[in-house]
Formats: C-alpha cells, sequence, structure tokens
C-alpha cells in the first residue's frame, strides 16, 4: 500500500506542476506505465491522507502581511527570502518565489482534489461500500472548497456585492485537464464555487471523523460560516456557526493548561479543534523572529489567561506568539469552536440581539479567565457598543490564525479605517484602506506560463 501511495503521489506531482506552470508539451510525452493510477476508494483516500499537501498547505503570505506581528531592522535585513522582505511591506510585485509558493501549494491541493473527484464516478457506490464512497467524495469537495476560499481571500479583492461580478476572481479548475486555457473567474463566481463544494460536502461526510486531520460535517458548517463571513453576509454567517456548533460546542478551559511549556495546544489535547489544517512557517514568522506588537500584548487582563498561553518573552523583553492550536510552529488555519462562538457573537450584535450576543461572548471568555480571579462579563448599551466588543475580542482571540487578512479586508469595506504601518530603516511603509494590494499579486512566473490577467496594483 506504501509503494502504491509513493506512486500515486509521484504520478500526481509530476502532472500538478506542469499542470500549474501552464506547460503543454508534457501532452506529447508517453505517460510511464509503471506509475499506479488511483481507481479505488483506497487509492483515493491514499491521496487526501497526504498531511503534507493537504493539511500543511494553507497559504500563509496574508499573515506574512498582516499585523500581528512586527520585525527588528536586523531581522528583516536578515531574512535570506528577498520575497518575504518585499511581501512584509506591501510592495507591488516579486512576492512569490518561482514554483514553489503559496500558489502552487493551493494549487496542488486541489488538483488532488479534483483527481478523486473525477475518478471516484468511477467506482460504483453500492450498499456496502456507500459510507466509504460518500466520506471520500465528502472530503475532496470539502479540501476544494477550502483551497479556493483561502486562495481568494489571498489573491482577490474584499468581497463587494456590488463588482463581485466584475471583480478578478482565481482561475476555477475542476478537472485534471492540462490542456484546458486558464483564465480568471470573478470573485462572485469564485465565492460560489467555495459555497456548492462546502455544501456538497455537508451531506457526505460524518458528524465525527476518524482524524482531526480528516474533514467532518461541523467542520463543513465552520468553512461555511467563514466563508459568508469573509462575504459580510451575516445571517448565513450566523446559521452555519449555529449549525457547527449544534454538532461540536466544546469549549477549552485554559485552567488545564501548561503555562510553561513551549506549545501549551496539540490535537490531542485541544477540544476545540474540529479540523487541523495549518501553515507553512517560512523564517519571518516561525521561531523567535517575529515579535507581538505591545499594543496588542498589552491589551490582554492580567487575569486573562491567554496571556500566558499565546505569549513567551524573548531575551530581549519582546514576545513571540507560542498558542498555535496545532502545537508546533506551524501557524493553526483549521475550523475550531472558537471561532464560530466569535463570529456567531459578531453576527447577533448586527443583529441588534445584544444580549444574546454577549451571552455567547462570555461564555467563551470565561473559560479563559484564571478562575481564581474574578471574570467580570461583557455588557452592552447598543448594538454598536456590542459589535466592539467582540471585534476586539476576535482580535485577540484569533491571532495567528491565517484569519486576519481576511477581517481587514471585510472591516474596511465597512468603514473600519484600519491603516496598517511598519517602520524599518527609518523608513515607514504603509498599507491604507481598501488598497489594491490587498490582493496579492499572482506569482509572475504563473502570469507569464498561462497570460492570465495580473491583479491591478
Amino acid at each position: 500500500m506504501y509503494r502504491l501511495y509513493k506512486n500515486i503521489m509521484a504520478l500526481l506531482l509530476i502532472s500538478c506542476l506542469i499542470c500549474l506552470l501552464g506547460c503543454e508539451k508534457f501532452l506529447d510525452e508517453k505517460t510511464n506505465k509503471k506509475l499506479a493510477i488511483p481507481t479505488t476508494l483506497a487509492d483515493f483516500q491514499a491521496l487526501l491522507d497526504n498531511p503534507s499537501r493537504i493539511n500543511y498547505s494553507s497559504p500563509v503570505s496574508g499573515e506574512i502581511s498582516s499585523d500581528d506581528y512586527y520585525l527588528t531592522d536586523t531581522k528583516w535585513n536578515g531574512l535570506a527570502s528577498v520575497q518575504n522582505r518585499r511581501m512584509y511591506v506591501w510592495e507591488k510585485d516579486n512576492l512569490f518565489a518561482s514554483s514553489f509558493n503559496d500558489w502552487s501549494s493551493v494549487y496542488s491541493a486541489i488538483y488532488i482534489d479534483n483527481t478523486v473527484l473525477q475518478g471516484i464516478d468511477g467506482v460504483p457506490r453500492s450498499g456496502t461500500n456507500a459510507v466509504e464512497w460518500d466520506n471520500v467524495k465528502g472530503q475532496a469537495l470539502y479540501g476544494r472548497g477550502n483551497s479556493y476560499l483561502e486562495g481568494i481571500i489571498i489573491w482577490g479583492i474584499a468581497y463587494d456585492e456590488a463588482t463581485a461580478g466584475s471583480d478578478l476572481g482565481l482561475p476555477l479548475r475542476l478537472n485534471t485537464v492540462f490542456s484546458e486555457k486558464t483564465k480568471r473567474a470573478s470573485v462572485r463566481q469564485t465565492y460560489e464555487l467555495v459555497i456548492q463544494d462546502l455544501k456538497a460536502s455537508i451531506a457526505l461526510l460524518p458528524v465525527t471523523p476518524l482524524s482531526k486531520f480528516r474533514p467532518s460535517k461541523p467542520a463543513a458548517y465552520g468553512l461555511l460560516s467563514r466563508a459568508y463571513l469573509s462575504m459580510r453576509d451575516y445571517e448565513n454567517a450566523y446559521k452555519y456557526a449555529d449549525s457547527c456548533l449544534y454538532l461540536r460546542k466544546d469549549i477549552l478551559d485554559f485552567n488545564t493548561l501548561s503555562f510553561t511549556v513551549n506549545f501549551p495546544f496539540n490535537v490531542d489535547n485541544n477540544t476545540e479543534a474540529i479540523y487541523y489544517k495549518s501553515m507553512s512557517t517560512p523564517p519571518i514568522i516561525s521561531g523567535v523572529s517575529p515579535m507581538v506588537v505591545p499594543k496588542s500584548y498589552d491589551s490582554f487582563d492580567l487575569a486573562d489567561l491567554r496571556k500566558q498561553v499565546f505569549f513567551k518573552k524573548n531575551p530581549d523583553n519582546s514576545y513571540r506568539f507560542k498558542g498555535s492550536y496545532g502545537g508546533s510552529y506551524g501557524p493553526f488555519s483549521g475550523v475550531a469552536t472558537n471561532e464560530m462562538f466569535l463570529i456567531k457573537a459578531e453576527c447577533l450584535a448586527r443583529k441588534d440581539q445584544i444580549n444574546e450576543s454577549m451571552v455567547v461572548l462570555n461564555g467563551l471568555l470565561v473559560k479563559r479567565w484564571d478562575k481564581n480571579k474574578v471574570f467580570v462579563p461583557y455588557s452592552a448599551g447598543s448594538s454598536a457598543e456590542a459589535l466592539d466588543i467582540v471585534l476586539k475580542e476576535r482580535r485577540k482571540e484569533l491571532m495567528m490564525r491565517g484569519l486576519r487578512w481576511m477581517d481587514i479586508k471585510r472591516l474596511n469595506k465597512e468603514g473600519a479605517n484600519i491603516i496598517l504601518t511598519r517602520t524599518l530603516n527609518n523608513k515607514v511603509y504603509e498599507l491604507l484602506p481598501n488598497d489594491l494590494r490587498y490582493a496579492l499579486p499572482i506569482p509572475e512566473d504563473i502570469i507569464s506560463l498561462s497570460g492570465m490577467e495580473q491583479n491591478k496594483r
């Protein structure tokens, strides 16, 4: 089985890279018949059970570009990656190294999902394999929806109902045909595919998966909620967050965690984690290089256990983030219940259900509070005040989760006026609200090979 898995992955990797780079000369080459072709449910499941390409493949460029951290002049100057240095200060081009980058990670995962979705129809669904058949197809649909959502958040501008039909989205690959011309769909079409895939996966996925590395029904509900939040469709964001929490409403009591270990969370002890996924860890956001903005660190009350669980002091008395939900340097980007509680609280505040919003928020925060200190529940006198409270807590609770870039984009569309600022080598860099640079440029080699239209700068 292991040899079969290696053969399958070798074929897919070769095919995927050629497909991504737009090289059509491969069509003239003869296939290596020694490479195994996936044909059974076990084969397809083996493709999906590939953490390096499925679970550890979230794009990291949004986190690099956001304001969850800062670098000193020395650390920025010492970065080996020119592209990461340019991304940190929001340059207009040359943000991605050739071939192996966030774009290739996203589309490599999509290619695997499309291979499964295209091939599984060749396996008859029967009474004896129906549960397994549904689960495999559901995983592939979820994975494709997940990848396209992560991609549009990076390479698309903020969703605007008035212009989404003409704003440039992603190229939507629904098969493994190399010769298909690559062209960009609209932002609306991209989100429609995300919604379509995730909704279709719900009926197929189990409530409780074999592993958190596989998606589930509550994970699909949760990701749908995130997608609708990104679209600023708060009614549906609430609906699917609530559906997720109906099936999985665990809240982890931070009083039970160790504050002294390097990684307080891990996949096993973190009952809030529904589906495990993480970002890659280039040096710019790993180890001691990224430092927490002092204002962010100071925003936590002394009795708030997140201050001890999320951060570790550096030798120079600055702080770095250690609170990844996956228990490693790779920032967690999967689905977890705390995100769903915050989405639900935000949407309730927007619907003027002030008391209900505060109840949901307080139910989460009390589990973050030192049990030996008095927790004073939040209250609000207006919808605007409740929303402000929730968004501030969302900012603290979801640091380094790959969500800040999405939040800045959607909130600036609503007048939040969030301005990002970096100061390096006595030079000040700014990214103003709704700047076109919030849609990162597609890697130049992809543009050159495919002929697609580049994002406007």
